[in-house]
Parts: C-alpha cells; structure tokens; sequence
C-alpha cells in the first residue's frame, strides 16, 4: 500500500491517532445529524461514504470474492485445505485472509421427529424451481447452509484506528479504514482492538514483504480513487456484495429485509447497519438469516477504546494530584528548614 497522508495527522496531534474517535467534536455534534467519519478525520468535502452491504439470502459459496481479493491486492494463498468441517477452507478473516466465505450446516426438526420444517421461501435465487417444489422431488432436507462472505466493516468509531502509534492506518476520504504498510511497525495494537477479530498480523510466507504486518481489506481504495468498485463486489456473480454510498445501501437493504419477512423468512435481520450501535454502525453490513452468533458476529460489538478519554482524563487527574502533593511537601519542608 503506497503511503497515503492523513489530513488529520497535522491537526489532531496526538488525539489524531489515540482516541480520535471519541475525543472528536463529531462525537458529541447533533443527533439528529448523520455522522461523517471521513469529515471527522479532517477531509473539508469529502464524496458519499462508501461501503458494501452483503446479502447473505443469495449468497452461494461460490468463493470467487476470495479469489478475486487475492487476485487484486496480491493476498498470499492461507492453506489450500480443508477443515474438515465444512466446506470451508479458510476458517476465518486473517493477515492472508480479508474476505472469508462462512459455510453454515445449520440443523433442521427432521420431519416425523416433534418438529416441522419450515415453509419453502423464495429467495430470489436464480433457479428453475424452488427447492422441494419439484413434484419429482418434495423430500426436505434436515438441515441448510448458511453462506456469508465476511470482510473488514470499516467501522465508523474504529479502535484500530484508535490505538495504533505511527499513523499506519488512516480514514480515507470515502470513509473506509486503510493500513500503510511502509509505515506499520508491525506492533499488534490494532490486532485485540478491532471488536470483531478482523484484523491480524501475516505470517507467512516467508520473503513476502507484509509479514509481521498488520493486514486486512481495503475495500480497494485504489479501485476507488479510480472510479472502480472494488474487487469482490465486482466478481460476486449473484450481487450478493454489493457496493456503493452506503446511506443508498441501507436503503436498498431494508427493502430487501421487509420483501424476505413478507415472504416468511421471519429470522432474516439486518446487521451492521445502524449508526446507533456500539460501533456507530459500519461501511459493511449484513442481511442474515439468523443471529448473528450462528455466523461467529458478535451480537452486539462495542468499540473498545470507548473508555479512553474517561481513562486519560483519570490519568491526568491523578497526575496533577501527585505533582500537587510532591510541590506542597517540598515548600512545606523549604519552609521548616527556615
């Protein structure tokens, strides 16, 4: 990644990179005004924040958003094996890994055993006939797959961003959160920061000039400084990624939530999308169709650095309070001595 300066880095100082977040006017500005991280960070007109929202309903496993990741941003193969588990070979977002395809064999009430099985819902899937609607074939199945591409959700209150202490990752100007190799000293601090486990250092292979690195998605800032979208959304052949502003995209995804739990899918929820969650919502949300625990999500993430102004301004508390002492202790004793 080519060194990217932040417009934030000369006036925040310190703050600019430990705490930002919170200690920013943005933070305590009107409720009722959508908050914009990319005007936060020091961009005077910046474009629609981007994003991506991804719609696990249509979702088919295909993996070519891994693929095309890899392909585009020179991402090092992460283990061509499997888990022996499922069908995924990956297990997780990694140094190596930025997108991550989850495979889900979710256990069903088989039929004539206390429970029934769900209505056949249509997903918008493009088959010649629903599943089990086939006169020929009307057996169900005891079980069903979940598939969802994770990837980086760009939070717009990020504790990566937050904690790191060389400017390594920076907000750029469509909203997203991008790490500098050239400057990353490879420290970790980002790595327990991040509330959903996305970020990590590469390990491997040996001689590729990230290891020891901080790595994750980009949502390709460099496709987008182009015009371009960004890599997956681009090969992902049923949309199930899909990329764009991001306030456009909640939109989008609410309509398609109301069609799905019209439609019976009534466990289908969005995830992500709120800008009044503990990460002040994020660039990339989900449909699912469970809980989001039944996907490794957290349900309901938090950014950890939220106590840090409260912690410094403890901290500065107790410092002034120590100087106070160790100042009065040394006149009173000057004192005596007269």
């Amino acid at each position: 990644m080519t060194a990217v300066t932040d417009p934030s880095a000369d006036e925040g100082g310190f703050l600019s990179s430990l705490g930002r977040s919170f200690f920013s006017p943005g933070r305590g500005a009107d409720p009722g005004e959508r908050f914009d991280p990319a005007r936060d960070a020091g961009y005077p007109d910046p474009p629609p924040r981007k994003g991506f929202f991804t719609d696990t309903s249509v979702c088919i496993g295909c993996k070519a958003c891994e693929v095309a990741c890899k392909e585009w941003n020179a991402v090092p193969e992460d283990g061509i094996a499997l888990t022996g588990m499922s069908y995924d070979n990956t297990g997780g977002l990694g140094g190596s890994t930025w997108r991550h395809v989850a495979f889900i064999e979710q256990q069903l009430p088989a039929a004539g055993q206390g429970g029934a099985l769900p209505d056949t819902v249509d997903l918008g899937l493009p088959t010649a006939t629903l599943p089990g609607a086939d006169p020929e074939h009307r057996e169900h199945a005891d079980f069903r797959w979940l598939m969802e591409s994770d990837v980086c959700k760009h939070c717009t209150h990020a504790a990566c961003l937050d904690v790191c202490p060389t400017g390594a990752l920076f907000r750029t100007e469509f909203g997203t959160v991008v790490v500098q190799d050239d400057i990353c000293n490879g420290c970790g601090y980002c790595v327990p920061a991040c509330p959903y486990g996305v970020i990590d250092r590469r390990d491997g292979p040996a001689g590729d000039p990230a290891v020891g690195l901080a790595q994750k998605c980009t949502l390709c800032y460099d496709r987008l400084s182009d015009g371009m979208e960004p890599a997956c959304a681009k090969a992902c052949p049923t949309e199930s990624i899909q990329f764009g502003d991001l306030d456009e995209l909640r939109e989008r995804a609410q309509g398609r939530l109301d069609m799905l739990v019209e439609s019976g899918e009534t466990t289908a929820q969005l995830y992500g999308h709120d800008p009044g969650d503990g990460v002040g919502g994020t660039g990339a949300f989900f449909l699912l169709l469970d809980e989001p625990e039944v996907y490794g999500l957290p349900p309901d993430p938090v950014v950890t650095t939220k106590d840090l102004p409260d912690m410094w301004r403890q901290a500065v508390l107790a410092a002034a309070t120590l100087l106070g002492g160790a100042a009065a202790a040394f006149i009173g004793a000057g004192g005596g001595r007269r």
